[in-house]
């Protein structure tokens, strides 16, 4: 773990647990604080098996970038990738198309100083340190126009993001903007919390993020994350939740799936 006694880096909010730092936690990952391990322990006496949804979520990211490499996409954008930890996208990206290059972007001061070291050797993947509720300040970052060329086909990931982007943020209108910056035959992929089939796990973990963490949460309905994909086509199987996403054939399917009260999708602009 991170010792305490090092403190977190400027900017960050010592008061709060940060999502970022929470995800890694869940993960089993070293950059965090004891104020996040705190919230995870608090969010794993609601649902034990949110470390399990944790892993669950990293791994759909994993299969839908090695999809969308399958589709000859060479370029990818990682909104909110927070801290690195195994599976990175560069990495899947890479092993499977060497050269493919891939832009991560966040806020979090642990997750931009953690991926800034990472990736000082790779000329091919860069940290955006900005907020992804502002499409125009990341589309027009110099590091992601060092790297990504708008004129061919553009991976967008919005892996467990937008559940953080309140309904005032106008999570339609922050995709709706990457939408329309992107070229025919670009995609989406995207997973986000959902308050039905458990609407008493969900409502009590958004109480518990809104009131404890940097970030606040607001889940939504089947519906809801499907029109998030407006002007892109659903692949097979279309937004399912997250395990039933096009599993790898080693990979158990749960009995009851709704327990990962997470959606998951890949889509295909449209034009």
């Amino acid at each position: 773990m991170v010792p305490d006694s090092a403190g977190p880096p400027p900017g960050t909010d010592s008061d709060k647990a940060s999502v970022a730092r929470m995800y890694d936690a869940m993960l089993g990952g070293e950059h965090n604080f004891a104020i996040d391990r705190e919230a995870v322990a608090a969010v794993t006496a609601i649902d034990p098996q949110v470390r399990t949804l944790a892993r669950a979520n990293r791994a759909f990211l994993g299969r839908a970038v090695r999809f969308l490499a399958r589709q000859g996409v060479r370029q990818f954008i990682d909104l909110g990738s927070g801290i690195p930890t195994q599976g990175n996208v560069h990495e899947v990206a890479q092993a499977a198309l060497p050269g493919a290059r891939v832009v991560y972007v966040d806020k979090d001061p642990v997750a931009v100083a953690h991926s800034t070291s990472l990736l000082a050797d790779n000329p091919d993947a860069t940290i955006v340190d900005a907020d992804i509720r502002r499409p125009a300040d990341v589309l027009s970052s110099p590091q992601l126009r060092k790297l990504i060329d708008f004129e061919q086909p553009v991976a967008v990931l919005m892996v467990a993001i937008l559940h953080f982007v309140t309904p005032e943020e106008d999570p339609a209108g922050i995709v709706g903007a990457y939408r329309d910056a992107l070229p025919d035959g670009s995609w989406l992929a995207l997973s986000h919390a959902t308050n039905e089939d458990r609407p008493e796990t969900a409502a009590a973990v958004t109480q518990l993020y809104n009131s404890r963490a940097t970030s606040q949460v607001s889940t939504r309905s089947h519906d809801e994350i499907h029109a998030l994909f407006d002007g892109f086509e659903l692949t097979e199987p279309g937004l399912v939740y997250v395990p039933l996403w096009r599993p790898d054939p080693e990979e158990r399917v749960p009995d009851r799936p709704s327990e990962y009260w997470v959606y998951a999708g890949v889509g295909r602009r449209s034009g």
